[in-house]
Formats: structure tokens, sequence, C-alpha cells
């Protein structure tokens, strides 16, 4: 599932907006632009929705410091100002999309599905690799019509690798998302998870998981 960040210092409007847009996306949430930096860190997003109006760090110097450090993660801009200063300074700073409050979310979803469809990120609940179709309503992988069930675990696992083919995740961005800051396994639990995954793909030649040595996984598209 698509993941979007929300960052909203107002928690009304955060909180609606995450009912609106839920059943479509995963959100994860922060009250500005600083705290959002501390979800970055740890979670990978596919896009994000900013306010400008905000303590400690607003809309824009968050987009700023976003770009400078090379994050090309696509920008909607939520917020009260309308003029042509305000949009221009936004697209100079590099947002994809501008849009004024009161919210509409209806117009709203359409720009985030346009974006989707700008970046080629996949938002539906089958990830179809040549003979290779994963399914998050089965949670089961399909292999030239041979069903491979996973665990919960190996298929959240796998089919991050897979939305994402040639990004290497980091063994601590994949311990913090799977299985959560506070969990108390380590990163061999990764190599495990991995290994049975291998074994359960093995007669799958659309595509291979590949470690990158000392920093994580990716999964390679073959064909």
């Amino acid at each position: 599932m698509v993941r979007i960040l929300l960052i909203e210092d107002e928690k009304p409007v955060r909180e609606l907006t995450k009912v609106k847009l839920r059943d479509k996306y995963e959100i994860l949430e922060a009250e500005d632009g600083l705290k959002a930096f501390d979800v970055l860190e740890h979670e990978k997003t596919d896009l994000i929705i900013v306010d400008v109006m905000m303590p400690n760090m607003d809309g824009y110097q968050f987009v700023s410091e976003l770009r400078s450090m090379g994050d090309e993660t696509p920008v909607i801009m939520l917020t009260a100002m309308d003029s042509f200063a305000h949009k221009k300074k936004g697209y100079n700073l590099g947002i994809d999309e501008y849009l004024t409050k009161p919210i509409d979310y209806e117009e709203l979803t359409w720009h985030i599905e346009a974006i989707l469809r700008r970046y080629k990120i996949n938002s539906e609940k089958e990830i179809v690799i040549g003979d290779f179709l994963l399914s998050e309503e089965t949670m089961a992988a399909n292999i030239a019509g041979k069903k491979i069930d996973f665990t919960d675990t190996e298929f959240k696992l796998l089919h991050k690798l897979l939305s994402y083919p040639g990004v290497i995740f980091t063994k601590q961005q994949l311990m913090d998302e799977i299985w959560g800051y506070d969990s108390d396994s380590d990163y061999s639990t990764i190599k495990v998870y991995i290994n049975r995954i291998r074994n359960k793909i093995g007669d799958c030649d659309e595509f291979e998981i590949i470690s990158a040595r000392g920093v994580g996984y990716k999964a390679e598209i073959l064909k």
C-alpha cells in the first residue's frame, strides 16, 4: 500500500485528513517539519503532504531542507495562502502540487493519484513481475500457477522490496518498518527471513533478492 506522510500541526485537520485517505493509503503523521524528519529517518514514504504554517519548521523550510538532501519524494503543499507569490515560492523549492484550504478531499485524491501515476508508484494490491504475482489480499504469491504462502512478516518484507525494485533498503530501515522501533530482534533476524523468502521463491526467475554487503537488501528484476 502506498505510504503518505501527512505533516500538519492542527490535530483536527490532521485527523480528518487521515480518515479521508486511510482507506486507500497508509498514513504516517508528523506535527511539524522537524518531527517529519524524525519519521523519515526510520520510514520509507511514497508521497508527502505538508502544511505551510507550522511551528518549529514550516512547510517551506521543510521542503527546502528535504530537497537539499537530495530527497525527491513528491510533495503536495496544503495552505490557506493562495497568492501567486506563495505558490511561486513553493514550486521554486521543488513541490509537485499546491492546493489551498479548505481541503476538497476529492480533489486532493485526484492530485495524489496523478502524482503516483507520474512517478509510477504502485498503489494497487498486486505486484506483477512477468509470471510472478504477489497479492496483498491473499498474502501469497503465484508463480506460473503455483501458489506460495507467506507468513505476515515474510509477506511485508517481500512486498516492501518488490515495491521499489533496485532500491537498497538498509537493515535498520527494514527493522524499523517491518519489526517496529521497539522490537528486541536484531539484524540476524532479517537474514533469517530473507533466506526463508529465497527458499520459497527458488523457482522464480523473474527477480532475485540481493544482499548489499554491510548495508541491506534490494530486489533486482532479471527480465
